[in-house]
């Protein structure tokens, strides 16, 4: 059983946040981006392995919001900068890993999230 309206601020926050993570370590890995239905998938499988889901045209938001994400973020580092960012949001999508880069990056997450009406 899914649980479609109850997923908290924190979940959107970490799925917003491991979407980028993803989408901007691919781009270092492969010099190429995911594209919009690429991440719109993951984060279904996401959602779906924690028992939980999205309307598709949300899981869409949430992509594209990502993407957005990783390419502005692209754009304004250095190539060994970038390489350092996805590596370090990569590990911190495991809770026991802490960061300080991974945690200002989860601020940004959550400061696009309400200005785009996702929270």
């Amino acid at each position: 059983m899914s649980r479609t309206d109850l997923i908290d601020p924190a979940t959107r926050k970490a799925l917003l946040f491991a979407l980028l993570a993803e989408s901007l370590a691919h781009f270092y890995a492969h010099a190429a981006w995911l594209s919009e239905t690429q991440l719109s998938t993951l984060a279904g499988q996401w959602l779906s392995q924690a028992k939980l889901s999205l309307p598709s045209a949300q899981q869409r938001d949430f992509a594209r919001l990502g993407d957005e994400l990783a390419r502005e973020l692209a754009a304004s580092l250095s190539r060994e900068a970038g390489l350092y960012a996805a590596h370090e949001m990569m590990e911190a999508r495991d809770p026991r890993y802490v960061s300080p880069f991974a945690q200002d990056m989860l601020a940004e997450c959550e400061r696009r999230l309400a200005e785009h009406t996702l929270l």
